[in-house]
């Protein structure tokens, strides 16, 4: 229809009729400023993941404490917090996604936890055409090939991990081997890591299910593949949950086969000093970042908890610290359309620094730490000390969905 048309049959219509077809416009054309702002936070409270989903709740309700300045309001409106616990079953989580747009009428939904949960959550997103902010799911295709204009991520990807790794890890000389769990966490992961790797050679890729807990007939595949090729050679192990550096029982020392991982939570770290010296990226350590942020958290989490803060529960006050960012910009309007124009581009302080919401895909750019593992006996964990600090800026993040 084009233009003139339709004016003149717009000018055809009685004011009853007018009133009614603004009432039948998108709910998405009006703001929404009043009541409450609801935000849906879904994790595996329960199964493998638990510790992680754990960190990420504390993390996130200390973030909204922090960027509201302990108000829990923005603009008038007072934050709620509905938790829902996906149990790490993507159709679970699936349906408690549906369930907190539909029935909950949330305004924003952060989480999950796992990967496999948040592929399955994304079309829901799309369906409801409402954000949602994945926190920490990981694979490459959340904000890659699956990817719609509702996602966004203060969770580091599969790639930055990759990178930070191969800056460690990248060598000439050097042979690499993976030991990753069979789903997308493993395989984005996999994937992202060997683009990274330009000097060091991967020679084999071992999967493996994710409940895996006797690691013989891996390491004895590993061995056969590397046991006679010259220079350093080293299993890189990405894996969440569970303790896959079981694997080093094995007698990898004697084929001159070393372990290398990227960081983890703190329980998880236990195992490091077993490896004094290991290299690899991290995305969190409470130790490393100098900034206001993380003094913050460091301080208040050590008088609520008698303890540092974790690997997630930085990136739950990091999704947390965006929310409020963005309604503050959009003056506490929750239409998803404002919101996701206030977003895109957005950069926010968080315990790591500044982040930045890439326009192109709504991946949180954000710097990453190459570390090396110290043995401190005040510490019931490997140290990581920094070894250098990666900018966002140096990484050259791939750009992967199809936008």
């Amino acid at each position: 229809m084009t233009a003139p048309i339709r004016a003149r049959r717009l000018a055809c219509l009685t004011p009853l009729a007018l009133a009614a077809a603004a009432l039948l416009a998108p709910a998405a054309a009006f703001a929404q400023t009043t009541g409450d702002v609801n935000i849906a936070l879904i994790a595996s409270k329960s199964g493998p993941l638990e510790p992680y989903a754990k960190q990420t709740l504390v993390g996130f309700h200390m973030g909204l404490d922090y960027a509201t300045g302990g108000t829990m309001m923005v603009n008038g409106r007072k934050l709620v917090v509905i938790e829902k616990d996906d149990q790490g079953k993507p159709d679970v989580g699936k349906s408690l996604l549906a369930a907190a747009y539909a029935d909950d009428k949330v305004d924003i939904a952060v989480g999950p936890t796992a990967s496999p949960v948040a592929l399955a959550m994304l079309p829901v997103a799309e369906e409801y055409k409402k954000i949602l902010l994945v926190e920490p799911a990981v694979a490459d295709s959340i904000t890659g090939d699956k990817w719609n204009k509702y996602i966004f991520r203060t969770g580091r990807n599969s790639s930055q991990d990759a990178i930070a790794n191969a800056v460690a890890l990248d060598k000439p000389g050097t042979t690499l081997i993976t030991l990753a769990q069979d789903n997308a966490f493993g395989k984005d992961g996999v994937k992202a890591f060997k683009e990274a790797v330009k000097k060091a050679k991967v020679a084999h890729e071992e999967y493996l299910p994710a409940a895996t807990s006797d690691f013989t007939a891996a390491a004895q595949r590993i061995i056969a593949k590397v046991k006679d090729l010259p220079g350093r050679k080293i299993i890189w192990i990405i894996w969440a949950g569970g303790n896959p550096f079981k694997i080093a029982d094995m007698d990898l020392k004697r084929h001159g086969i070393e372990i290398a991982t990227g960081g983890n939570i703190l329980p998880a770290m236990t195992a490091y000093k077993q490896f004094p010296g290991m290299e690899g990226g991290l995305y969190y350590y409470f130790g490393i970042p100098k900034n206001p942020v993380n003094e913050w958290l460091v301080a208040n989490h050590y008088t609520k908890y008698k303890a540092p803060p974790d690997f997630f529960t930085a990136g739950g006050m990091s999704a947390a610290i965006a929310v409020v960012e963005a309604l503050k910009k959009t003056k506490g309007d929750t239409n998803t359309n404002k919101l996701i124009t206030a977003m895109e581009g957005m950069s926010f302080q968080t315990p790591k620094g500044r982040m930045t919401f890439r326009k192109e895909d709504h991946q949180a750019l954000q710097d990453m730490y190459h570390f090396k593992i110290k043995v401190d006996p005040a510490f019931a964990w490997g140290v990581p000390e920094l070894v250098r600090e990666i900018k966002a800026e140096e990484m050259q993040v791939p750009i992967r969905n199809k936008r």
